[in-house]
């Protein structure tokens, strides 16, 4: 199989990178293609702006998703994005690794995020009617391809638990795994978080490594986070709200998003 790795830490000898070089090793070793991109080595331009729409009439106002169109139709995106993207639809799999910085992901990934996923490639694809809001959260694009998190965060785990004063970390990471990811398309994979990241000693980092080895021998295998699919039938189109009769009454928020039966069965692997 096909995998790619972004990573996103300004130290080359970081732990994320540390981790990232585990991941890309035991998938090597297993006969796995892999193709990595440290967005910080390569000095990748995270900011949107009129340098990316080379064709685009220095008269004509510069509106975001209408540029990404033309210029994805036209072929006439930057170089980087378009390799980006080249690289996304080769790839069986994508690893996102980074550390949470400020409750998400370091700013460098978000402009990659922001530049890659063009208007008529990540979003802005498939019918829009009354009965169907284009090929999103769960189609796509991107569909029948895996996506999957490798997270260090300085904080306890119990900082992130249910009642942690951060927040519950499937709730920090959901609009990086329902957004970002399952919104094109991706099966999502439950996030591998090394947390304590700042106190991790020499066995604490075996244990981990040791622990990622698995999760990249079961990556093609581990079942996916249980998102509700936009146009399975949970949601009325246009308002894009759950059904009633489709949704327990107690859930709500993000919680309602994912399937129950899965929800309280599911947990986040984390290591302190």
């Amino acid at each position: 199989m096909k995998i790619l790795v972004v990573s996103a830490h300004p130290e080359p000898a970081s732990l994320t990178n540390a981790l990232r070089d585990v991941a890309v090793a035991e998938l090597q070793a297993a006969g796995h293609a892999v193709r990595v991109t440290d967005l910080y080595a390569i000095g990748w331009k995270s900011e949107v702006n009129r340098r990316d729409f080379p064709t685009l009439s220095a008269f004509t106002r510069l509106r975001v998703p209408a540029a990404s169109s033309e210029a994805f139709v036209a072929g006439s995106l930057t170089k980087d994005v378009i390799a980006a993207q080249d690289d996304l639809l080769w790839a069986d799999a994508l690893i996102l690794a980074f550390p949470l910085w400020w409750f998400s992901m370091p700013a460098i990934l978000k402009g990659w995020i922001d530049r890659v996923y063009a208007f008529g490639f990540a979003y802005g694809v498939g019918e829009h009617s009354e009965t169907r809001w284009g090929d999103r959260y769960g189609e796509g694009t991107l569909a029948g391809k895996r996506a999957m998190l490798i997270v260090t965060a300085g904080g306890w785990p119990t900082h992130y638990g249910p009642r942690g004063i951060n927040g519950p970390i499937d709730d920090l990471l959901f609009p990086i795994h329902h957004g970002v990811l399952f919104y094109p398309g991706y099966d999502v994979l439950p996030p591998f978080v090394l947390f304590r990241a700042d106190r991790t000693d020499e066995a604490t980092f075996d244990a981990t490594a040791t622990a990622l080895k698995g999760r990249m021998r079961t990556l093609f295998e581990t079942p996916p986070i249980p998102f509700r699919r936009q146009n399975g039938g949970d949601y009325a189109i246009p308002s894009m709200e759950l059904r009633p009769e489709r949704v327990r009454p107690d859930l709500a928020g993000f919680a309602a998003h994912v399937e129950p039966p899965a929800l309280k069965d599911r947990q986040v692997e984390g290591l302190s």
